[in-house]
């Protein structure tokens, strides 16, 4: 008798422990619980399993298919007993550890803290950060929901204009992951931008730039129609002009941006500032590729035009107020009208740092070189 026993509570021990997970998974603070195999070795002789948790709640949410976090634990260790709820929104990435703390927390949950903060500052305004950010489970819907409000009108309501931008963000996560970087490179790069939340909610270059993102893939889309609304609507409201037809990439500033022309062939890279009264533009009439195309990591100063079909090269700066008409080197400064490199076309003095991120517009310029 005694023998079965034992062997009884064995098997109950082992079926009970093989399943504890799952037990966890049914209780309301891990309401997704899975588990995968990962090929991360912890040491030569070890392999473990990779936990995704998701948790949800009225303070933390992690997304399944971008925000885990990843447990390494000996044997069966429970890793629940020794991590606080508070702490299960971080996510490990494959970049280097200079970088990992910029990107470990979920960006949406940092905004709806800050949102809550304001809150607690100002009551007056909770009803308009709750239906701006506190009622979304997710950051594409808050931000379908903020630009339709601001670019909706009389005859183009604001649901219709919700359900195209909700439509577009879900068909393409690329754009999210830009509309994530431009926030971060807003509050990294601009001294006026203390949070993100504000950022989100109140800055036009920031609202005008993922607007584009919509518009332009409609109109990769054949949407044209759809996506000139958008574009106009952008212009009325926000007063700057940038073309469906644009490309232009991720982590962009575009700074205080009133004024801000950008035409139809105008190719912007990653990591780019933009100031105000900036035009992108063509010259004459002629249609065809006929608009400047932006490096990575170039910064062009208020007032700048830049005009035709010229490049303007990696980690250049352009003074404000120039009139650019010809290319710029990689890692040059060209300022004035028309512009110069300083230093001179055949040794032109080279930038060691980004301008776009540095956001120096005076460094390298000799004033009275161009003064008369």
């Amino acid at each position: 008798m005694k023998n079965k026993v034992c062997k009884l509570t064995s098997i109950l021990h082992h079926r009970l422990h093989s399943k504890s997970f799952n037990f966890l998974g049914s209780l309301p603070h891990f309401s997704t619980l899975r588990y995968t195999q990962t090929s991360f070795i912890h040491s030569p002789k070890q392999q473990y399993n990779e936990l995704a948790v998701s948790v949800h709640d009225s303070r933390t949410q992690v997304l399944e298919s971008k925000k885990i976090v990843t447990f390494f634990t000996p044997k069966s260790l429970d890793p629940f007993s020794r991590i606080p709820i508070s702490k299960i929104h971080t996510k490990t990435t494959s970049k280097d550890v200079n970088d990992q703390n910029k990107h470990d927390d979920d960006l949406w949950l940092i905004m709806k803290d800050e949102a809550r903060y304001d809150v607690n500052k100002e009551p007056i305004l909770s009803n308009y950060y709750f239906t701006s950010i506190l009622s979304h489970n997710t950051m594409e819907s808050a931000l379908s929901n903020h630009l339709s409000n601001k670019l909706s009108s009389s005859s183009l309501p604001s649901g219709t204009l919700h359900d195209l931008f909700m439509g577009v963000f879900k068909d393409d996560q690329e754009i999210i992951n830009s509309v994530k970087d431009d926030l971060r490179a807003v509050k990294e790069r601009d001294p006026a931008c203390f949070s993100y939340v504000h950022c989100f909610l109140h800055f036009k270059g920031f609202l005008a730039c993922q607007a584009h993102r919509v518009a332009h893939k409609l109109w990769l889309q054949n949407r044209k129609i759809v996506a000139l609304l958008i574009q106009n609507r952008v212009s009325e409201v926000l007063a700057l002009d940038i073309h469906p037809g644009a490309k232009i990439g991720s982590g962009i500033l575009l700074d205080h941006a009133t004024g801000v022309v950008i035409g139809e062939t105008a190719v912007i890279g990653d990591n780019v500032s933009i100031l105000h009264n900036v035009t992108l533009g063509g010259t004459g009439k002629s249609g065809g590729d006929r608009h400047p195309k932006i490096g990575n990591g170039v910064l062009i100063g208020a007032g700048t035009c830049v005009l035709g079909n010229i490049r303007i090269g990696q980690g250049a700066k352009i003074g404000a107020g120039s009139v650019v008409i010809k290319d710029v080197p990689d890692r040059t400064t060209a300022v004035g009208n028309p512009a110069k490199l300083i230093g001179g076309k055949n040794n032109p003095v080279k930038l060691d740092k980004i301008p776009s991120h540095t956001m120096d517009h005076t460094s390298h310029i000799e004033f009275y070189d161009y003064v008369v």
